[in-house]
């Protein structure tokens, strides 16, 4: 079994999930009391949040890629980073490490395909619903996959409300309530599936709040993650 390296802590939330789902992967398949190779590194959010809030992503780029570079000394097979929105220094991490990195995008448009869609919505952090670097574009290029967006106070809200309560913990009726209405404007736009692109939101909403398919960017990467550590060769 491969060693698995998390980058997470951006938020701890949804890094439970990932620790959680990866090794009820392992078990599922190798039975008994077997879980999976994890090493974590595990960021204070606030530092990150911080250089988000101030667009220094030159600095998030060095701080991933410190972080994946000590796990990788450490001993991790592959790296993860575990959230969207700071995919916008994968580039940067697959610079510094000589493993394979991940990328969440991937088998998320893998399962997109699959279920034989090609329009599909995202809610995310406003830095991952504008940014192509971080989901839209390699879900474009990649997979040739129509993306839509909420706009005005529609994603002026879902980012608030990942930043303001799900990355603290905090599961309110009113945001799924929101959350839905917004995933139910994007489907009257022609999304055929939206994309849970941040990976707090899984927490919150789930299938019964949606009339499209919802696809959880956490869960297929994690999924990801199990499957590489348990190839063989």
């Amino acid at each position: 079994m491969k060693t698995i390296g998390l980058i997470g802590g951006m938020s701890w939330e949804s890094t439970v999930t990932y620790y959680r789902l990866i090794n009820e992967a392992v078990q599922k398949r190798l039975g008994g009391v077997h879980s999976a190779r994890i090493l974590m590194h595990s960021f204070d959010f606030e530092d990150i949040a911080a250089l988000q809030r101030a667009g220094n992503w030159a600095e998030c780029d060095a701080t991933i890629a410190r972080a994946g570079q000590g796990l990788v000394e450490a001993g991790a097979d592959v790296l993860l980073i575990c959230t969207n929105t700071m995919h916008l220094c994968v580039s940067a991490l697959e610079k510094a490490v000589q493993v394979p990195v991940l990328h969440i995008a991937d088998p998320l448009g893998e399962a997109i395909v699959a279920e034989g869609l090609s329009r599909v919505g995202l809610l995310g952090t406003k830095f991952t619903m504008e940014r192509p670097e971080v989901l839209k574009g390699r879900l474009t290029s990649r997979f040739d996959l129509d993306i839509l967006t909420p706009d005005g106070d529609d994603a002026d809200e879902v980012h608030r409300i990942i930043f303001a309560e799900l990355c603290c913990g905090r599961f309110l009726e009113p945001s799924r309530a929101r959350l839905a209405a917004i995933i139910a404007g994007l489907a009257a736009q022609g999304a055929q599936g939206v994309i849970l692109g941040c990976t707090e939101i899984p927490l919150l909403v789930t299938a019964g709040d949606a009339a499209v398919p919802l696809f959880d960017t956490t869960a297929l990467h994690a999924a990801a993650a199990a499957a590489f550590a348990l190839e063989e060769g």
